[in-house]
């Protein structure tokens, strides 16, 4: 072991304090640097007081038996890093006030009070908006894993994308435009994206704009942001799908929105509930071409009277078109956009999508499509927000839609959705018959799993659902309760399934394991 030499904690002759300091020789860290370290812990210990003068460094390297050149070098670190003052003809001190004391922000007796009252967590600093957009959780636990948990929803089928094809489409453009991609760029987003994408919905959902009335944002949860901020005051009314999407919740609260919860039915939004709970509401936001969670398609007498509230109110309708391309049973219907397009010389439908779910989540790229008064407003509200996207990842979009790619991954996209929602209903049917029943579907990458009786009675809990899902958990399941999605406790007990990510093989793996999940708490 490494031999090991101290020193008495005592003052010498001169005045000066003389700490106790152990050094080991041979030890990695070097000399210097272990008397910084002990002088520094009895300092910030209290044990050298603030005023107390220090021993001459001739007479600390005489006691520790070192280099005078040794001491100096550790003095000059204290010094330099506050926690000692050198007086000319005096000597060396111990500062008055700490270096960490200095850092610490003044606060006065009433913020003191407000941090107890929260329990010194800090929520005492937050604004009123803020402490709500805090309080609402919309991404879970994330976690490594090699493959997708069963039955985290919203997942695409990232194992069927093109990876290599992506791949090389990306270096084609550091390649060819690396230093065009290297500076800031339009906040409306790369122009000739704007163009694929004009182009793109046109044919696919049948809405008509100009490219510039096309805004690239960072993946849909950014658009509703923006928009939310742009159309919205504090207080202002705002309807809401119930159920319906978490993070559009939180967008709106953010805003600083009264949320008005509009219930859903299998033909989507009730508009005339929702005029009856606030007909003077500024805003809607809906999802009907699949809504989410109920996977219901706003009927077009519906969509009709949702467009004629509107007209009449002057309020805005943000249309949330998340995954109409992943209906793999019939056509789509039409886009409400579309609709409003063809009767309103100006829209008041703002079309909102993503490629997060066509593509992959990470990409972060989204768009909304914007009447022309709302262009300029909407651009500059990108910039403030984070300037732009990175150049080079809507570049490679923009060649992956012009040359074909993206419409063959969408249609390969298709089927592969079909094939795994039938073996979804394969295997549920096999396995857990009486215990959950799935929801028809004939779109989209989840499903609804409805309780049945004699599980609920089983299952002897005041929430069974709640019971499932937080037994799922540990079972490495991503399992969500409907209740999640709504601001009042639904009437049906059910859970919402995912399986737009997981192989047929993986789907029959986590229905075996969510049977055996829900036998032991019908047993504990």
């Amino acid at each position: 072991m490494p031999q090991a030499k101290s020193s008495r904690f005592r003052a010498n002759r001169a005045g000066g304090g003389v700490p106790l300091i152990v050094l080991q020789l041979g030890a990695s860290s070097p000399l210097y640097e272990q008397i910084y370290l002990a002088l520094k812990k009895y300092i910030v210990a209290g044990e050298l007081r603030p005023g107390a003068r220090l021993a001459s460094t001739r007479s600390l390297a005489l006691e520790l038996k070192v280099s005078r050149f040794t001491v100096v070098n550790a003095l000059d670190r204290l010094l330099a890093e506050g926690y000692l003052a050198a007086r000319r003809g005096a000597g060396t001190f111990v500062v008055e006030t700490l270096p960490e004391q200095r850092m610490r922000p003044p606060r006065d007796a009433t913020i003191g009070r407000q941090r107890r009252r929260v329990g010194g967590t800090g929520a005492a600093i937050l604004s009123r908006r803020g402490r709500a957009v805090s309080e609402m959780v919309i991404t879970g636990p994330r976690g490594d894993h090699d493959q997708p948990r069963p039955f985290h929803p919203r997942r695409p089928p990232l194992d069927i994308f093109p990876l290599a094809l992506w791949a090389r489409l990306v270096r084609r453009q550091w390649s060819s435009h690396h230093v065009h991609h290297l500076d800031y760029g339009d906040p409306a987003g790369y122009r000739p994206l704007r163009e694929r994408v004009a182009e793109h919905i046109a044919v696919t959902r049948g809405i008509h704009c100009t490219t510039d009335q096309v805004i690239v944002t960072s993946g849909a949860q950014q658009a509703f942001d923006l928009l939310f901020r742009l159309l919205l005051d504090p207080g202002d009314k705002a309807w809401i799908e119930e159920p319906g999407y978490l993070d559009v919740r939180a967008a709106l609260v953010a805003a600083g929105a009264e949320l008005v919860p509009v219930p859903v039915d299998r033909d989507g939004i009730n508009v005339g509930e929702g005029i009856r709970r606030a007909k003077g509401a500024r805003l809607a936001i809906v999802s009907p071409s699949h809504q989410y969670p109920t996977g219901a398609t706003l009927s077009a007498t519906r969509r009709a009277a949702l467009l004629d509230w509107a007209y009449g109110a002057n309020a805005w309708i943000i249309e949330d078109d998340y995954d109409s391309y992943f209906r793999y049973r019939g056509r789509p219907m039409a886009a409400l956009r579309t609709l409003d397009y063809e009767q309103a010389s100006e829209p008041q439908v703002i079309y909102v999508s993503t490629f997060s779910k066509t593509m992959f989540p990470s990409l972060r790229l989204g768009f909304c499509v914007v009447p022309t008064s709302l262009i300029g407003p909407l651009a500059n509200a990108r910039a403030v927000a984070d300037r732009n996207s990175p150049i080079a990842d809507q570049a490679a979009l923009a060649e992956f839609i012009g040359e074909g790619h993206y419409d063959r991954h969408l249609r390969r996209v298709r089927v592969v959705c079909q094939e795994r929602y039938e073996s979804m209903r394969f295997h549920f049917k096999r396995v857990l018959a009486g215990a959950l029943t799935l929801s028809p579907s004939s779109a989209g990458t989840h499903l609804l799993g409805v309780l049945g009786n004699d599980l609920r009675t089983k299952l002897n809990s005041g929430s069974p659902v709640d019971a499932v899902c937080k037994a799922a958990s540990e079972d490495d399941l991503v399992v969500f309760p409907l209740s999640r999605y709504c601001l009042q406790r639904p009437r049906a007990n059910a859970l919402v399934l995912g399986y737009g990510a997981l192989t047929p093989e993986r789907i029959a793996f986590g229905v075996e394991q969510l049977a055996r999940t829900i036998e032991r708490v019908c047993t504990t």
